[in-house]
Formats: structure tokens, C-alpha cells, sequence
């Protein structure tokens, strides 16, 4: 588990394997960002290097990444949580999240006490001690670009936010205004310095709810929408500030087991750019893994903690990825299942 997360600002044959399998990553991976040179008269990063002579490259930095679905902290799984204590929901999956360098899972819901219900089909808001759960089961990083985390307005996105920073839990996706929504979080794990990105793209929802209208503007609130050009600009950015990139994206369809061509191109772009690993979510099902390039694409990893789903949706999983300074080396989908309040437990 990680120790220090830092939000920065940026400018301007498909294979699914669950159980123990591992997936080495293709040959030839590409090279390690390398530190930018100061400019004249400017003092360098701190910057330490292991030389060992005969040897041509340093030796690697490496991470375990720990990434799930969806989790939504509302409803019964938000009044258990008041009643039983943060750590009910995680608590068949707290250890193995907990023994991954970094783990990361897209928060499908806002965590406030505050606004008014979007006109929407479904709407989620949790309780302020779902950030101790999320906190509790050793969740480092949150997606916040989704149809869900505007569901009761501006001043509950910033409540979540707040809450999140007070307890060190970094967040990508959404903020205050465009720059804070594409802004990158960089978190530190094993010596790796990996930076998250994430977008939204979704459909209308089925009464009609277009999520596009929470896109956050120039001195407005909201989420990150997956533009390809600002996606490509983004991951060349964050490449600059850390050692390896992951793209976040709620994309796709509902209950759809294949990505779309829409999504195949969209992860795509992001690993042509420079990202190392892409994780989908807003299916509420598992979706295929591919490698792709030099990258490593996880289309959905479907729903993680939520209540109200029947099979096959409650069939879920967690993705550990072995990365370095050089990009996803191998991965493994440990199979887990939800039970009937909600919760993911680990299947042996």
C-alpha cells in the first residue's frame, strides 16, 4: 500500500484469464521515462541512481497494483456501513487490497450529506463514513469520471473530494474546474511513481440522462469527458512527472460482455500515447484483457462492491498487475463473487 499521493495539474487475440493465471507481458518492452534535464541555472531533481558496472540499464523500480470495479457505497451497503463500521463491505478482499503496493477502484457513487437527486433513473450517495471504508480496505486511488459522482450535484462532489484528501485516498477525474478534472494523481509504491489518469465517455441513460452535461468547463465543476486529443496530450504530460501511466475509463455498455469498437479505439489511443495499462468500468459485468502494443488493456472490470445485482454481474475479480519503470510486466485475475448484501469475497 502506498504512503503519499500528490494531484498534479497537466496542460492542454484478446485474452481474459481468472484464477491464478498470470499473463507475462509482450517482448520488447518499450524504454523507462527518463528524468528531464534542468534547464541552465536551474537545481535538478533529487534523483538517486543504482549504477552497477557492465550494466547498461539501472536497475528497475517495481509496483503491484491491485485494480477493481465498480464500487458503490450507497443504499444498504451506506447504511451498513453506518450501523455495522467501515469495514463490512471489504472485509472478504481487505487483505489482499491491502498487500498490493497500490490499489485503485472507481468510486461509483458521491459521499456526502449534501444536494438534491439529479433527474435521473438511479442516483447514489453515501454516507461521509464510506471514505473510511474506502480507507479501511486499503484503497489508494479513486476514479471519479463516471455517471455517478455529480448525482447530487456540485457541493457533494466537493464534499467527496474533501473527504477523500482528508484521509490521503488520491482521486482522478473530477474537479473543480477542466484542468482539475484531467489533472493527474501521481502515487508513490514500491519505488514507482505511477500516474493515474481518468476519463468518461458513457451512453444516456435509460431514461434519457445525458452524463455529457457534467463535462467540467474552463471555471465550472465536473468530470473529465474522454476526448482522444486530450486524452493523447494527458498521457504524453504524465509521462514526464512519472514513471509509468494507467488510464481510467467508464466506458461502453451496460451488461455488454465485448467491448464496442468505440472502446477498443479509445483504450488503444491511450497505450499509442504512452499509457501502460488501461482499466474500464460502467459495464457492471467482466469484459475481456488484451496486451496491445506495449500496454496491457483490461476492458471492464465490473462491479466490485454493489448491491441489488443478480448474476452474472455479481461475478467479479481483481486485476494484480506487476509494473516497472518499463510498463506492465505480468498479471493476474484473482476471481472473487458479491453476495447478496453487496460484498466481494475471494473464490479459492
Amino acid at each position: 500500500m502506498k504512503r503519499f499521493a500528490l494531484a498534479l495539474p497537466v496542460s492542454g487475440a484478446i485474452l481474459l484469464l481468472l484464477g491464478t493465471l498470470a499473463g507475462p507481458g509482450p517482448a520488447n518492452r518499450g524504454g523507462a521515462v527518463e528524468e528531464p534535464a534542468p534547464a541552465e541555472g536551474e537545481a535538478g531533481p533529487a534523483v538517486y541512481r543504482i549504477v552497477v558496472p557492465g550494466l547498461s540499464h539501472d536497475l528497475p523500480k517495481r509496483a503491484t497494483l491491485a485494480a477493481v470495479g465498480d464500487v458503490m457505497l450507497a443504499r444498504s451497503v451506506g447504511e451498513a456501513i453506518v450501523t455495522s463500521g467501515p469495514a463490512v463491505p471489504f472485509a472478504g478482499v481487505a487483505a489482499a487490497l491491502r498487500g498490493a503496493d497500490i490499489a485503485v477502484a472507481n468510486l461509483e457513487c458521491a459521499i456526502s450529506e449534501r444536494g438534491e437527486p439529479a433527474p435521473k433513473g438511479f442516483t447514489f450517495r453515501a454516507p461521509p463514513q464510506a471514505a473510511d471504508a474506502l480507507l479501511d480496505a486499503g484503497i489508494d486511488v479513486v476514479s471519479l469520471a463516471n455517471n455517478h459522482i455529480l448525482d447530487y450535484g456540485p457541493d457533494a462532489l466537493a464534499d467527496t473530494v474533501a473527504l477523500l484528501d482528508a484521509r490521503g485516498i488520491g482521486h482522478a477525474g473530477a474537479g473543480a474546474d477542466a484542468n482539475g478534472a484531467r489533472a493527474p494523481v501521481i502515487v508513490t509504491g514500491g519505488g514507482l511513481r505511477v500516474a493515474f489518469l481518468s476519463y468518461v465517455d458513457v451512453p444516456l441513460e435509460w431514461r434519457g440522462f445525458d452524463t455529457r452535461q457534467w463535462e467540467a468547463g474552463a471555471g465550472t465543476p465536473g468530470v473529465a469527458w474522454l476526448h482522444i486529443g486530450n486524452l493523447a496530450a494527458d498521457v504524453a504530460a504524465a509521462r514526464k512527472l512519472a514513471d509509468v501511466v494507467v488510464v481510467l475509463m467508464h466506458f461502453g455498455f451496460e451488461e455488454q460482455y465485448s467491448p464496442s469498437e468505440t472502446q477498443r479505439a479509445q483504450a488503444r489511443a491511450a497505450i499509442d500515447a504512452g499509457a501502460a495499462l488501461v482499466i474500464g468500468h460502467h459495464p457492471h459485468v467482466l469484459q475481456p484483457v488484451e496486451w496491445y502494443g506495449n500496454g496491457l488493456i483490461a476492458y471492464s472490470l465490473g462491479n466490485f462492491v454493489f448491491d441489488g445485482w443478480d448474476n452474472p454481474s455479481n461475478e467479479t475479480a481483481i486485476l494484480f498487475a506487476e509494473l516497472s519503470d518499463e510498463g506492465v510486466l505480468s498479471y493476474r485475475m484473482a476471481p472473487a463473487r458479491i453476495d447478496g448484501s453487496g460484498y466481494p469475497h475471494l473464490v479459492d
